[in-house]
């Protein structure tokens, strides 16, 4: 997919490191959804306790210091992957921006966090490891991103292909629209009130974002590339639930699904990507 450059005027990048105090997303504390998208499904890992979340309980984790004389210029081009992380990430705020002014909903960048193979400690969710894979943080609207993961989400998909990194920041900024649009506490708060139902409307939220994931690249149609979406759809089918349930030798088993099928999410990405709309995003919640 062809992206402009980044400009650091237009996004926000830290490292790591972090710092700068803490940040509460409006009315979204660390109880609320904290997303381990991909490696917590990948790596048999609960992203609930790999984030550290303790639900109801806003963890005071220590702000750090940012790491010295590192700019975000520095760290957008202090790898190839990183580079392509900070030039999509401008073209999705460049892509949803207008559509929050459109839809009179206020809107708020999202900062992403480049950090190092180990542990990261987020600005209100708690420690993270590397292990989680990319993840998002209602709580400091972050999209935390161990760039290492794409050599192994390359290894799953059996393809190198841009176009399925570019879908893993994108389905995290997916998960930023709906904390943005206050569905992520309003499914919360089902959850809560529905036990029984919260696996069920997990896998929604993480239909949801890719299908915000594809329209994004729908939007941006002029800027695909032959092959692009062959490399998002194998990535979608790669990552399912029932795949990564058969490979890891488990019993394929729905009632844990987190984020859906394998087919489904080749149909949420794809359901994006065709129509350019993210109000055909909205076929999987009803919340009236």
């Amino acid at each position: 997919m062809r992206l402009n450059p980044f400009d650091t005027s237009k996004i926000k990048v830290r490292g790591g490191g972090g710092g700068g105090g803490m940040r509460r997303a409006g009315g979204v504390g660390c109880g609320t959804i904290v997303i381990a998208i991909i490696g917590a499904v990948v790596f048999g890992l609960d992203p609930m306790q790999t984030i550290g979340v303790v639900e109801g309980v806003q963890q005071q984790t220590a702000p750090q210091t940012q790491q010295a004389n590192v700019s975000e210029e520095q760290l957008c081009n202090s790898s190839a992957y990183a580079t392509e992380a900070c030039n999509a990430l401008q073209s999705l705020n460049e892509t949803w921006q207008p559509e929050f002014a459109r839809a009179n909903v206020g809107f708020q960048q999202p900062e992403l966090v480049l950090y190092p193979s180990g542990r990261v400690a987020t600005q209100g969710c708690g420690t993270a490891s590397s292990a989680a894979g990319p993840f998002y943080c209602p709580a400091d609207y972050g999209i935390y991103i161990d760039t290492s993961f794409y050599d192994q989400l390359a290894q799953m998909s059996g393809t190198g292909g841009d176009f399925a990194r570019l879908y893993v920041i994108a389905h995290e900024y997916g998960h930023h629209i709906q904390n943005l649009t206050g569905l992520a506490g309003q499914v919360r708060s089902l959850q809560q009130r529905n036990p029984s139902q919260s696996n069920d409307l997990q896998v929604r939220m993480e239909l949801q974002a890719d299908c915000y994931a594809g329209v994004w690249a729908g939007k941006n149609r002029n800027r695909i590339e032959p092959g692009d979406m062959e490399e998002g759809l194998r990535a979608a089918s790669a990552i399912g639930d029932d795949t990564l349930q058969r490979r890891s030798g488990q019993r394929i088993n729905p009632e844990n699904f987190t984020h859906g099928t394998s087919q489904q999410r080749m149909s949420a990405l794809r359901r994006g990507l065709e129509t350019a709309d993210d109000s055909a995003c909205d076929t999987y919640f009803d919340l009236r």
